[in-house]
């Protein structure tokens, strides 16, 4: 950034200037309806000005002058934003804090409320936006990723905290609107080119590594008017690329039952040594089992575009155009290995957590006489390409020195697709039977530790028996694949107007905007060497190496079992299609199709006053916005054809053809009046206070508002066995939105002209929060093939024959009774018929019942807090510093001790930011921490299981020089301690995910001409 002051420039333009980027730790409040779509050519005169501490005075002024509660951040030049990532300069900002990607600000939380209550728009317009969800799955979240747009064309980021009439709705935390610069705004001749290279420390080098280390970034900016400031263009563009690598340990569930003295799976007896326990939990006490243990291992690959141009013409003083076309492009890659344990049966050994919910410290299960599992060693692959393209015209008519009008018109589109024709997520199962016994230790810290009890020599599995884990030990078991695709187009239409009269003014306008979000997913497992993994030395020498997770973990280091196998699982796939007769292409077969449609008319009036009470100016606003919603959500649902057991625990969903598919159309409508009143008062000169009032809605998310029923899968294990129904996913078209209650107070000290002292406090009371409704039934007349009276009849041979019962050996005797032959007869092992069978239910089987959470408008609740903020530079020492504090409370939280399904607000959490500056002459520098405390992120994991995101800090710097008037040069570090994100279940012990996250830095110049 520049780091010296320019001579000060008076530009007329329709929209005061932002926050600066040194006031982007404080609760700013920017003035009246700064949005340009809000004021509609209102004539001020404002400084623009650069240089850290000059703008941060001009910030404070605008704070101070504003009325309502407006938190901004600005560029400190025509295309130099402070950060390259703009979630990452608004974590700054009181109130709001971040989620990360890869150790990236990717999505906004807003005083408690999640990246999916909040509305973002640019240039005063609703953004499209579009995803593919990581895994697989179809798109359902309305949350804006800010990782798809940089920041280059980018002059301000405003925060609207409070609610107003002029502003779209669907924020309850915020409406966030980006602002693009516009070349009559900055007239003359302005270009710049920028290059930089980014150093990832997280990328790493061995075997099949993707990425690389060093990266680079460009970008560039021309702006140009003619002398009459009559015609405008402007053109920005920027591409840049990252490469990052993280390695992770993830359980997928926690398992939560009462204790009853027993065990699900434990040692049978008469098999020696009996189940151990320790620190043995109290009858009826909920306990949790891990259902699994995965290290996982990803490369990745970001490439990001974007461009806008600008025109404008202004043919006469009072009329204004402007054209514009803002592009975005981002595409990722990933290349994944795991290494993963499936907790099985014959638990031998568990040390339990004392205290609320206990699970293990430490877990074993020791097979026996039972043949050596698989540990699997997976390849994966994930990809997605998003565009997004927006195009927009405004035309300004300022009538006469009163009156004013704008008409505003865009179209905005956003689609996500796979990159790949092999589907945007892909993994080639891979494992070996070397398990003669497994488990873990686990801790309220760190990873758990994965432990192997290897052997390779049991006759019944055929390995090499050398002791060693290597190639020759490895086959295939199932391809897994899935195509998601997610389009979403908006268009906006609005007019505003604006009368302004003696000590006020009147502003007034009327929006239609239509939305359509289609999202289609499909997902299909086939086999290679099935889940027994059926030929082990199979894949060609080459195909995959050996790797030691142990290398690819700093922070994270194991002592227990971290030998896996690497290789590309495309190749793989390729060689796996030849052998295996595999479809790689997208099935046929549509687990989703969804469409969402909204059309919203929009009117809104907002009166603005000034006055004075017992010689105390005051300025206050009053507006009303209505708005009218009509809503049709639309599914085609190719009907399950049958549930299919393949092994002991596993099942399968046979999805019907689309041509089959049954088309469900559901509509819905709603209205709203939208009430804000803001008010604020010099007590005296230098002290001000501030109350505003407001009603806010947010929509559901695109996934509640399903007009399908998508079944997820079967039971946990054979309903024989008393195990928990299968899954399924259900939607509620006729949901409404949540609806909030706003009320906000502040005080604000200015003792200097960049000094201050606020501190504010907010309470927002929502209603119809959407809540899960469980439901356990049947869906599309599916039976159950392991709780039928072939089941019943299996239980009964294998209590006759005396050998013990548990998922493995039922499964076993149902595919020896389907080939019509003795349990285990002509050499046929468990493993042979995991190969051999799939139980398929039939007519004499009853129907399988499946657990769905269908979302319903059931819960209120009130959130509130503290904003606090202080802002103070030290003389002419250059030194200066800004600091704050959010406190966030709610009256609903998860009650650990319960094991029903609850309701909970998620995301709140404290927040902080202390930053440290300096500015003299030429050199600039900020080093900035940022926290944020422990937050509920899910109420519902699996089942009825929390995750929680544990408390995370982070310490970034930046160092600017302006080495001459035309030539700056910056460097910049973020995460320079390398923190490392973790997430848990109900206690600390009960890990979910923990990744490893590494420091990056940029170096970059930029020369203006």
């Amino acid at each position: 950034m520049h780091m010296y002051n320019k001579s000060f420039t008076k530009t007329k333009i329709a929209t005061s200037l932002s926050l600066i980027l040194g006031a982007t730790t404080l609760p700013a409040i920017a003035a009246e309806d700064v949005s340009k779509q809000a004021i509609v050519n209102a004539d001020v005169e404002t400084i623009q000005v650069t240089g850290l501490r000059s703008s941060i005075k001009e910030s404070t002024r605008l704070k101070r002058d504003a009325t309502g509660v407006v938190d901004a951040i600005s560029a400190e030049d025509i295309g130099k934003f402070p950060d390259t990532n703009l979630a990452e300069s608004l974590q700054r900002i009181t109130g709001v804090s971040i989620d990360r990607s890869n150790g990236e600000g990717s999505r906004v939380t807003v005083r408690g409320f999640g990246p999916q209550y909040n509305m973002v728009t640019l240039n005063g317009r609703q953004m499209a936006s579009t995803s593919l969800p990581d895994g697989g799955g179809a798109s359902d979240n309305r949350a804006y990723d800010f990782q798809n747009l940089a920041s280059d064309a980018v002059q301000s980021v405003e925060v609207y905290k409070t609610s107003n009439a002029a502003v779209a709705s669907g924020g309850i935390g915020a409406t966030i609107n980006i602002n693009t610069s516009k070349p009559l705004d900055n007239p003359g001749f302005i270009a710049s080119v920028a290059g930089a290279v980014l150093m990832d420390t997280s990328v790493r080098g061995g075997v099949a590594d993707y990425s690389d280390k060093v990266t680079p970034e460009f970008s560039g900016l021309l702006s140009w008017t003619d002398e009459e400031e009559m015609f405008g263009a402007s053109l920005t563009a920027s591409t840049s690329k990252r490469d990052s690598s993280s390695t992770s340990a993830e359980v997928a569930q926690w398992r939560n039952t009462p204790w009853d003295g027993t065990v699900a799976g434990e040692v049978p007896s008469g098999s020696g040594t009996p189940l151990q326990i320790t620190n043995e939990p109290g009858m009826g006490e909920a306990h949790a089992l891990p259902s699994d243990l995965a290290y996982r291992l990803w490369d990745r690959q970001r490439e990001r575009t974007n461009a806008q141009l600008t025109l404008q013409y202004r043919p006469i003083e009072s009329v204004t155009a402007t054209f514009d076309y803002t592009y975005s492009k981002l595409e990722q890659e990933q290349q994944g290995t795991e290494l993963s344990i499936w907790m099985d049966t014959y638990k031998s050994d568990i040390t339990f957590t004392e205290g609320l919910n206990p699970s293990p410290l430490y877990y074993a299960e020791d097979r026996r006489e039972q043949a050596p599992r698989d540990i699997a060693v997976k390849q994966k692959y994930r990809n997605s390409l998003t565009e997004d393209k927006s195009i927009g015209l405004n035309l300004e008519w300022q009538v006469n020195d009163d009156l004013s009008f704008a008409l505003d018109y865009n179209d905005s589109s956003s689609e996500s697709s796979p990159t790949s024709s092999y589907g945007n997520d892909v993994t080639v199962g891979l494992g070996s039977n070397v398990l003669a016994g497994q488990g873990a230790t686990y801790g309220a810290s760190g990873i758990p530790e994965i432990h192997v009890d290897f052997d390779d020599c049991d006759s019944r599995i055929g390995l090499n028996c050398n002791n060693v884990f290597d190639e020759s030990d490895v086959g295939t078991s199932i391809y897994q694949k899935a195509h998601a695709y997610n389009t979403n187009d908006i268009t906006q239409i609005r007019i505003d107007g604006t009368w302004e009269f003696e000590d006020g003014r009147i502003d007034f306008g009327v929006e239609s905007r239509e939305m359509d979000n289609h999202s289609v997913q499909s997902s299909t497992n086939q086999s290679m060497g099935d889940w027994g993994v059926n030929n082990p030395g199979e894949i060609p020498a080459g195909m995959i190496e050996a790797i030691d997770f142990n290398d690819a973990l700093n922070d994270y280091k194991t002592a227990g079992w971290t030998q896996g196998f690497r290789g590309d699982t495309i190749a793989l796939a390729d060689w796996a299609a030849t052998v295996y007769d595999l479809d790689l292409g997208r099935d046929t077969s549509v687990g989703t199709d969804r469409r969402i449609q909204e059309d919203v008319t929009a009117a809104y009036v907002k009166a603005s006053y000034s006055d004075y009470i017992a010689d105390m100016p005051y300025n206050v606003a009053v507006g009303l916005r209505y708005e009218d919603t009509k809503s049709t959500s639309t599914a085609n649902i190719a009907s399950p054809t049958a549930v299919v057991w393949k092994s002991n625990d596993d099942f399968e969903i046979n999805q019907g053809a689309a041509v089959d598919a049954d088309f469900y159309s559901t509509s819905n409508s709603y209205s709203h009046f939208l009430p804000n009143i803001d008010f604020d008062i010099n007590i005296i000169e230098s002290v001000k206070a501030r109350a505003s009032f407001s009603q806010t809605i947010a929509r559901p998310t695109y996934g509640q508002l399903s007009n399908a029923t998508s079944i997820t899968g079967g039971p946990s294990s054979p309903s024989v066995l008393n195990a928990t129904p299968g899954s399924a996913n259900t939607g509620n078209p006729s949901l409404v939105p949540l609806e909030s209650t706003n009320f906000d107070i502040s005080m604000e000290w200015y003792f200097d002209d960049t000094s201050y002292v606020s501190a504010g406090y907010f309470r927002k009371d929502v209603d119809k929060f959407v809540g899960n409704g469980p439901i356990d039934q049947p869906y599309y007349g599916l039976t159950d093939p392991s709780g039928g009276p072939r089941a019943e009849q299996a239980v009964a041979d294998l209590a006759a024959a005396g050998i013990t019962l548990n998922a493995t050996t039922l499964f076993s005797q149902m595919a020896a009774n389907q080939l019509g032959e003795a349990l285990y007869a002509n050499g046929h092992t468990d493993l042979d018929y995991e190969s051999l069978v799939d139980v398929i239910g039939n007519s004499d089987d009853p129907e399988m019942n499946f657990l769905s959470q269908s979302p319903v408008n059931n819960k209120s609740a009130v959130i509130d807090g503290l904003e606090l903020a202080v802002q103070h530079f030290f003389g002419d020492s250059g030194f200066g510093v800004q600091a704050n504090y959010t406190l966030v409370n709610g009256d609903i939280e998860f009650d650990l001790a319960s094991t029903e399904e609850q309701f909970a607000l998620l995301g709140l959490s404290d927040t902080a930011n202390l930053v440290l500056l300096y500015e003299m002459d030429d050199l600039s520098a900020r080093i900035a921490y940022n926290w944020r405390d422990e937050f509920l992120n899910n109420a519902a994991i699996y089942e009825n299981e929390p995750e929680f995101t544990e408390a995370y800090s982070q310490i970034d710097f930046s160092i600017g020089y302006q080495v001459t008037e035309k030539l700056s040069m910056s460097f910049a570090g973020i995460n320079i301690t390398g923190e490392d994100p973790r997430k848990h279940g109900r206690t600390a012990n009960q890990l979910t995910s923990a990744e490893e996250w590494d420091a990056r830095y940029e170096l970059s110049a930029r020369y203006t001409f």
